[in-house]
């Protein structure tokens, strides 16, 4: 009988030595549960080969050839990637609904005698108790902002805090982008469904007994948007504000982003855009300063002309309460090891 679960924390306790995502190559790659290895029973090809005999031609036909390549690939992935396993290893296995796929090879390891069970629903299951937790449900931590302008080394401090023992939730790193304009990186983001699933198991692991720190953004990191039930929790968050000074911000940024600062190419082509909001002698000088190779003075007019106005009219726009003030005069490693052990001391006051 398929195993049902109620709740994301019930899944994600499962408490199975492996899970496996019998899934196709593809459906793997755009979202899984945290943790699962992929053993297709059925490739990318396979899978639409399948699929079209299913409907251009006989559904008894489609089932019958989809077995016997379920049934050879299964045996494939038994005789090479899970051979090493001992009598007593218990897997959990899901497919896209809980069905052929995922139970046919349920059934051929319980034959071998390893205790293995299905996700009743599958992929969708697990899926729908994900929208429910970040969607729905009411979040059970409190969050607490850290917020600053552009350049204030806030990803730094986040992790600096974690190594102190803070619960934080990196929403950039999760979503593989550094949050600004100029903050892709050279790796694709996850799909909207993986960063939720990386987003999700993250929050369930934390104790909502304690605060959690989270950068400020805004709705919206790259093209991966918060979900709901996060982004209100960080729109009436309390605040912890990074003072620092504009020189100390620039020498940062330009070390920060000397990726995006040297390709003067993608530099234009994102900056262009620009001209409808602020203004085209604005946009003008930063063209200037590329074609010059001016780093610091273009990183500082961005600043003053952009990021800092953009910042302070979403900030007037949420009017989120203010917890604390941390000045930073410097951004190296010994001043964000104080203002780290400063923000870890706030956050644990009552």
């Amino acid at each position: 009988m398929a195993l049902t679960f109620e709740t994301l924390p019930d899944l994600y306790a499962h408490g199975f030595d492996t899970v496996i995502d019998v899934r196709s190559p593809a459906e793997f790659a755009e979202d899984r549960m945290p943790g699962a290895i992929n053993l297709p029973v059925l490739d990318n090809e396979e899978r639409a080969e399948v699929g079209t005999i299913y409907v251009q031609d006989s559904p008894f036909k489609a089932r019958k050839i989809g077995a016997a390549k379920v049934f050879r690939n299964a045996a494939r992935h038994i005789d090479e990637r899970l051979s090493h396993h001992e009598g007593g290893w218990r897997p959990l296995v899901y497919c896209w609904r809980g069905g052929q796929r995922s139970g046919s090879f349920t059934w051929m390891l319980q034959q071998i005698g390893w205790r293995a069970e299905v996700v009743q629903g599958g992929y969708q299951t697990y899926r729908r108790l994900v929208h429910r937790y970040l969607y729905d449900d009411p979040l059970p931590h409190r969050v607490v902002l850290l917020d600053g302008y552009t350049g204030t080394a806030k990803t730094d401090l986040l992790a600096l805090v974690a190594d102190q023992g803070g619960q934080v939730l990196d929403l950039e790193g999760m979503a593989r982008h550094r949050g600004s304009l100029l903050g892709g990186l050279s790796d694709p983001q996850p799909s909207q469904k993986a960063f939720e699933s990386e987003l999700a198991a993250a929050l369930v692991r934390l104790d909502p007994t304690r605060p959690v720190l989270v950068e400020a953004e805004s709705n919206k990191i790259g093209q991966r948007i918060i979900p709901p039930v996060l982004w209100e929790a960080m729109k009436e968050a309390p605040r912890i504000e990074l003072q620092v000074p504009i020189e100390a911000r620039c020498a940062y940024l330009v070390r920060a982003y000397d990726d995006i600062l040297s390709d003067a190419e993608t530099l234009r082509e994102k900056l262009t855009p620009l001209r409808a909001h602020r203004g085209h002698a604005v946009v003008d000088g930063w063209m200037e300063r590329i074609a010059e190779g001016d780093k610091p003075g273009l990183t500082q007019a961005l600043m003053q002309q952009h990021y800092d106005p953009a910042y302070d009219k979403s900030r007037r726009a949420i009017g989120a309460d203010q917890l604390a003030t941390v000045a930073v005069e410097a951004l190296d490693d010994g001043a964000l090891a104080k203002a780290a052990q400063r923000i870890t001391q706030i956050l644990t006051q009552p």
